[in-house]
């Protein structure tokens, strides 16, 4: 069969856009048998341009340079574009707005599966950028999902962890101690699930072994672009 080819914004970090683009092809194996893979083509840019951006709050900057590379894709043939990031999906307007190809919005899938699953109030997981930003919260607010964000310190711990060690290859059991604990807390709060809001996250921790339901966006979003490739 022909498959639309995939369109993907990575490099932020390279361990998580290694992690979208193994699961990609492997879910077009299991589906297809044989030896057939996926479509991709994969355009990784430098995080570290991309994170001093981040640092300096020049998200125009940072929206202007993912639409380029989004056009970038156009060109190469893509049918479709994701952002392997979600912090990154703070600039997907410009992104999506960028070329006339559907834009797979991470966020829109996770919410769609949330409501699935019937869960309404989940705690959000992911850089500071992504919890204190607000666009996450307020895209899910749309679809009747109340997003939970932890405390300033523990913010600051899951950002740290996520930069510091997941982005660079690194998991230690201490860290993953922190998330479960900070997942505890969110449950005895109200909680009732819990989003792993950064592409990284699925590389500490595993959601079926959490005080609460996980529901990992990585896996999520992939998911849909398989969809997309298979004309779901």
């Amino acid at each position: 069969m022909s498959l639309r080819k995939i369109g993907l914004i990575g490099g932020m970090s390279f361990e998580g856009s290694a992690v979208y683009y193994r699961r990609i092809n492997e879910a077009i194996n299991q589906r297809l048998g044989g030896l057939h893979s996926a479509q991709v083509l994969l355009h990784s840019v430098d995080f570290q341009t991309i994170v001093d951006m981040q640092k300096t709050n020049r998200w125009n900057d940072a929206g202007d340079h993912l639409a380029a590379v989004a056009r970038s894709l156009e060109a190469g043939g893509a049918d479709c574009i994701m952002i392997c990031a979600v912090t990154m999906h703070l600039v997907a307007d410009a992104v999506s707005q960028a070329t006339p190809l559907p834009f797979i919005h991470i966020v829109d899938a996770v919410g769609q599966r949330l409501i699935a699953a019937n869960k309404r109030k989940p705690l959000l997981i992911a850089t500071r950028y992504t919890m204190e930003n607000g666009f996450y919260p307020a895209r899910m607010k749309a679809a009747g999902i109340d997003v939970m964000v932890p405390d300033a310190e523990a913010r600051e711990q899951i950002h740290n962890i996520i930069f510091d060690e997941l982005s660079i290859g690194k998991v230690l059991a201490g860290s993953r101690d922190l998330l479960i604990s900070i997942i505890e807390t969110a449950k005895a709060q109200g909680a009732d699930s819990v989003i792993f809001g950064c592409t990284e996250i699925c590389m500490i921790l595993e959601t079926d072994k959490l005080p609460l339901p996980g529901f990992d966006s990585t896996a999520i979003h992939v998911d849909a672009a398989v969809a997309f490739a298979l004309g779901e």
